[in-house]
């Protein structure tokens, strides 16, 4: 049995329409689901022969979401690092909690 697969019909204009108005929608709020998402969410994949296979993703220790704008500089974690390594040369050392001892004053 041979399916045809069907092509997306090409967009002549990328504006949107009109008749999606997000100003006046009701209940629409920027970042709902994100602390969820990031807690960690789960995909459920149906495949042709019926079986449905389940896969939960969750952040790893230490993994750091970039912002799209961010990740056009940084397109792998080698490059990351690189970068924030370079930030932690800038960076003053900590003191230490002592004092330091001032010379002494010489008087004439």
């Amino acid at each position: 049995m041979n399916k045809e697969i069907s092509r997306p019909t090409e967009i002549e204009d990328d504006e949107m329409r009109s008749e999606y108005d997000f100003a006046h929608m009701l209940g629409g709020v920027r970042g709902k689901y994100y602390q969820a998402y990031r807690a960690g969410h789960t995909v459920k994949i149906q495949r042709l022969d019926g079986t449905t296979t389940v896969q939960y993703f969750t952040l790893e220790d230490g993994a750091v979401m970039l912002d799209p704008d961010v990740r056009s500089y940084f397109p792998d974690s080698v490059a990351v690092n690189q970068a924030l390594r370079s930030l932690i040369a800038l960076i003053p050392q900590k003191q230490s909690k002592r004092p330091k001892k001032l010379p002494a004053r010489v008087m004439a």
